[in-house]
């Protein structure tokens, strides 16, 4: 009797360790599901936000690329030339490296997309030193064209976008005449890529490079590079991206994103460039303008992907409400997973001090 009686009480301890072991590998298994799904719902929340929010449709009339034809011939031709740019077989020449040049490429029809993005192939080279070449170049988009002046090669005073790629440190120059120094806060390094929106009486400030005036902007070591250099502009929902790939990676890197831009439509595209005692190449390979369909019946939630050009990488870049969005969905799935997590992890201790007792 004794025997069956430890025999009974072994078979039920053999039993407790198998049940333990399989609650432990349930609650595991619970836990994985878990996270698999937490995992799988956010992967859906952004495919859903790449293919429903927004798609991207290239406008040819817009666009600018090889073989250029007719550009700066034929009156039938979507861009005009302007001052001492050149068409070549391999690119738009809006300087060349010789001093005291100005030239551009404008767009003859004006565009009416509300929203839209600009992809920009561009070059700049010369037998420069670095800080010894100049001036620079710029992108587009104003009420106003075909108009010479000392804004990178257009007119100052300008009403609507400039994005500037300024390779000379005119203000750092002018400190160094008066003696007087950056603070670390303050100085830039060249090449140094900008915006500004112009309202037809705001001035560029070249003695301070733009400072007072700029939306934002970001270093780009752009010059006398081997690989392609491209400029990426975005206006969506009057919010202003401008992105640059000039790594040789098929990235893109944020520049710079600013809400509340008011740009209106039926304005021209354009490229411009200028030398002055210092020069470089200024070279513009295309100029693709893709006009944006939003959906926006999603409470606004409208950016989901930043498209890489064609043949290269895409990166994806969220804005404001759509990372709110996501730190809510992260933050419901945590608490709902430790609720959860605490009734399961109750009711298998409940179960195991039943067993013992």
């Amino acid at each position: 009797m004794a025997a069956t009686t430890e025999q009974n009480y072994m078979g039920r301890r053999i039993l407790s360790r198998v049940l333990r072991t399989r609650l432990k590998m349930d609650f595991k298994a619970y836990w994985t599901f878990v996270l698999i799904m937490v995992c799988a719902s956010s992967r859906s929340l952004a495919n859903d936000d790449d293919h429903h929010e927004m798609e991207e449709f290239l406008k040819r009339e817009y666009s600018l690329s090889k073989p250029y034809q007719g550009v700066g011939s034929a009156s039938s031709s979507h861009w005009e030339l302007m001052g001492d740019s050149m068409v070549t077989t391999e690119q738009v020449r809006l300087t060349s490296d010789m001093q005291s040049r100005q030239g551009a490429v404008w767009s003859r029809i004006p565009c009416h997309l509300k929203d839209w993005e600009m992809q920009v192939h561009f070059k700049i080279h010369g037998q420069g030193k670095k800080n010894l070449n100049g001036d620079g170049m710029a992108i587009w988009y104003t009420k106003e064209r075909m108009q010479k002046g000392p804004v990178f090669g257009n007119k100052d005073n300008f009403t609507g976008l400039g994005v500037f790629v300024d390779t000379y440190p005119n203000e750092e120059k002018h400190l160094e005449a008066q003696k007087k120094r950056y603070s670390s806060r303050t100085q830039r390094i060249f090449p140094f890529v900008l915006a500004m929106v112009g309202n037809g009486s705001t001035e560029y400030d070249h003695e301070r490079d733009g400072r007072p005036t700029e939306l934002g902007g970001c270093n780009a070591m752009v010059r006398n590079l081997k690989h392609d250099t491209f400029l990426f502009i975005r206006y969506i929902r009057r919010r202003l991206t401008v992105m640059i790939d000039i790594d040789g990676q098929h990235e893109w890197r944020d520049c710079l994103d600013v809400p509340g831009v008011r740009l209106p439509q039926g304005y021209y595209f354009g490229a411009s460039a200028i030398t002055g005692d210092l020069s470089d190449n200024h070279d513009v390979v295309s100029l693709k303008l893709y006009q944006l369909t939003v959906d926006r019946e999603r409470n606004g939630q409208v950016d989901g992907l930043v498209r890489g050009r064609s043949g290269g990488g895409v990166s994806q870049g969220h804005s404001g409400t759509t990372l709110g969005r996501w730190v809510l969905f992260c933050t419901l799935g945590i608490v709902m997973l430790l609720v959860v997590g605490l009734v399961v992890y109750s009711h298998w201790n409940e179960n195991r001090r039943k067993r013992f007792y």
